[in-house]
């Protein structure tokens, strides 16, 4: 398999999920570094959805500089590591300032006021 970078849009195999989880088959974000990614066998990554999303940032935020076949919400929320096993092909790949923009509503979720 191809290394898988960071910002990379790739399929991934979300199952078996619990709760209110993302499921199935989906792309996903990769967020881990390229060092980690090649030497973890994981990978830290975000769900994405084609369904709009009622929440705003920093819970989700709208793709604009990937080309999918539909549009793409990311699920800031939804972050998961996962074994690059469970890692398929490419679809894509999000811009550094999309990628920065992720973690930063990762960081309003998880920081202390």
């Amino acid at each position: 398999m191809a290394r898988i970078l960071r910002g990379d849009v790739r399929w991934a195999n979300l199952e078996p999920t619990v709760g209110n989880e993302q499921s199935g088959q989906r792309p996903v974000v990769v967020l881990s570094a390229d060092v980690f990614n090649e030497r973890s066998g994981t990978v830290i990554a975000m769900a994405l959805t084609s369904q709009e999303q009622r929440a705003a940032f920093p819970l989700t935020h709208q793709l604009k500089t990937v080309k999918m076949k539909k549009p793409a919400w990311v699920k800031i929320s939804q972050v998961r590591t996962l074994s690059t096993r469970r890692v398929g092909r490419k679809i894509a790949r999000v811009s550094p300032e999309e990628l920065d923009r992720l973690v930063e509503g990762l960081n309003e979720i998880i920081a202390s006021a």
